[in-house]
C-alpha cells in the first residue's frame, strides 16, 4: 500500500511538472517556427532562426535586459544593506518607540503599491527623475517585507554573541558587520532572491515612470514590441524566449540558494 502511495505521488508530481513545462516548451518551439509554415513538411521539421534575426534587428532586447539587470541588481544590494541596518536597529538597539517604529513598518506591508503610485509619480516628477534609471531604482531601495524578515531572524540569534562582542569593546557597527552579517546569510539569500525577482518582474511602475525606449526594462519593452505583431505568434514567442534566458541561467547557477531561500521564507531555520 505504501509503495502504491509513493507511485501515485510520483505520477502526480510528474503531471504537475509537465503542466508547468508544456507552455515553456511550446513557447520555445514557436520561436523556431516560421510564420505561416507548418512544423512538419514532407516528414521533416521546419526549424529556422529567422525569427531570432528579425527580433534582434527590430527590438533592443539585450539593452532592455541590461536595464532590468541594473535595476534589479542595484535595488537588491541596497535593499539588503538598508533593511539589515533597520532590522538590526529595531531588534538589538533599545530606544524609545522602537516597537511602534516596527509596527509602522508592518503597516507598510498592508498598503498596496497601487495606492502609492500617484504620490510616487508626482514626487519623481517634481524631482525631475522621470524617464531615467533613477526613477526605476529609487522607489524600491527599501522594503518593509525585508525589514520584517531580517528582524525576525535577528531576534533568533543568541544574545550571548552580542554581549561577548561588547565585552571586547565592539560597537553596534562592528557587531552588525562582524557577527550578524556572517550568521544571516540564509536570510540575506531569501531577501535577495525575493527582491531581485520582484524588481525584474515589475511592470506597473516602469509603465508609469518611463516612456523613453532607452530606459525601458524587459517587462515594459516586450509588450511594446509585441503590440506591433498582434496577429502573429512566432515573433512574440521568440522575444519571450530571449527574455527568459537570463532567468534560466540564474536558476541553473543559483538553484540551491533559491530553494534554500524559498524554504527559509516558509519558516525559521
Amino acid at each position: 500500500m505504501e509503495r502504491l502511495y509513493r507511485w501515485i505521488i510520483r505520477v502526480l508530481v510528474l503531471l504537475v511538472t509537465v503542466a508547468f513545462l508544456l507552455p515553456i516548451v511550446y513557447m520555445i518551439a514557436l520561436s523556431f517556427k516560421t510564420e505561416g509554415v507548418p512544423f512538419l513538411q514532407n516528414g521533416t521539421l521546419q526549424l529556422s532562426l529567422v525569427n531570432y534575426r528579425k527580433v534582434l534587428s527590430e527590438a533592443p532586447i539585450f539593452h532592455w535586459m541590461l536595464n532590468s539587470l541594473l535595476v534589479a541588481t542595484i535595488q537588491t544590494i541596497v535593499i539588503v544593506i538598508v533593511d539589515s541596518l533597520a532590522a538590526f536597529a529595531i531588534s538589538r538597539v533599545r530606544f524609545p518607540g522602537s516597537k511602534w517604529l516596527f509596527l509602522l513598518f508592518l503597516m507598510g506591508l498592508m498598503i498596496p503599491g497601487e495606492a502609492t503610485l500617484i504620490p510616487l509619480f508626482l514626487m519623481m516628477r517634481d524631482w525631475g527623475l522621470l524617464n531615467n534609471l533613477a526613477s526605476l531604482i529609487l522607489p524600491g531601495i527599501a522594503s518593509p517585507f525585508g525589514i520584517f524578515v531580517l528582524k525576525q531572524f535577528f531576534d533568533g540569534l543568541p544574545k550571548e554573541l552580542e554581549e561577548a562582542a561588547r565585552m571586547d569593546g565592539a560597537g553596534y557597527w562592528r557587531i552588525w558587520s562582524s557577527i550578524f552579517i556572517p550568521l544571516s546569510r540564509p536570510a540575506f539569500a531569501a531577501l535577495g532572491i525575493y527582491s531581485f525577482l520582484a524588481a525584474w518582474n515589475d511592470f506597473l511602475w516602469p509603465l508609469v515612470s518611463v516612456s523613453n525606449k532607452t530606459f525601458m526594462t524587459i517587462t515594459l519593452g516586450l509588450p511594446n514590441f509585441q503590440s506591433s505583431y498582434m496577429q502573429q505568434y512566432s515573433l512574440p514567442m521568440t522575444a519571450n524566449t530571449l527574455a527568459a534566458i537570463p532567468l534560466i541561467i540564474v536558476f541553473i547557477f543559483f538553484q540551491k540558494q533559491i530553494i534554500k531561500g524559498i524554504a527559509f521564507t516558509g519558516g525559521k531555520e
